[in-house]
């Protein structure tokens, strides 16, 4: 299930970032390692976070996903092992959120795009989905929530 979609004007945001190119079944296998990391080095430089941990999207093919992993930060992070400086842009995204588990997302995706379409959006080749609210909160998927942003063009 998601909320209502909307389309608003967001700023940029301060981030540390591990960036990676995997192929889709191996998803389950990095994201953990990579928040650990992230969540280790930016407590460790004493700048974050400072907000909920993200997944951005720019390029999804059946062989490979090419993303980030990253997480808010209140100043610019060093570059440490595989953590990098990084970011998420100032732009008009097309927004909503997904409630429920995480396996459910892809659905979602589905008819979030279909709403941007309908509504006489052009949508950006990348996405992303922050996740406001998962399994650090209980076991209760139903209220988990995954905040889904696909910036617009034009």
């Amino acid at each position: 299930m998601t909320e209502n979609p909307h389309v608003t004007q967001i700023a940029a945001q301060l981030a540390a970032v591990i960036r990676l190119t995997v192929p889709p079944a191996e998803m389950r296998t990095v994201v953990g390692p990579a928040i650990t990391e992230l969540m280790k080095t930016v407590a460790a430089q004493g700048v974050g976070p400072a907000g909920p941990w993200f997944i951005h999207m720019f390029r999804m093919t059946p062989a490979a996903w090419e993303f980030e992993i990253g997480v808010p930060v209140k100043s610019p992070v060093a570059a440490a092992g595989r953590v990098k400086p990084g970011g998420l842009p100032a732009t008009r995204v097309a927004r909503t959120v997904h409630h429920g588990g995480y396996e459910g997302i892809g659905a979602s995706w589905g008819e979030f795009d279909a709403w941007v379409e309908a509504n006489g959006h052009k949508p950006a080749a990348d996405q992303w989905d922050v996740y406001v609210v998962g399994p650090e909160s209980g076991p209760d998927e139903s209220r988990w929530r995954t905040q889904m942003n696909r910036p617009l063009l034009g």
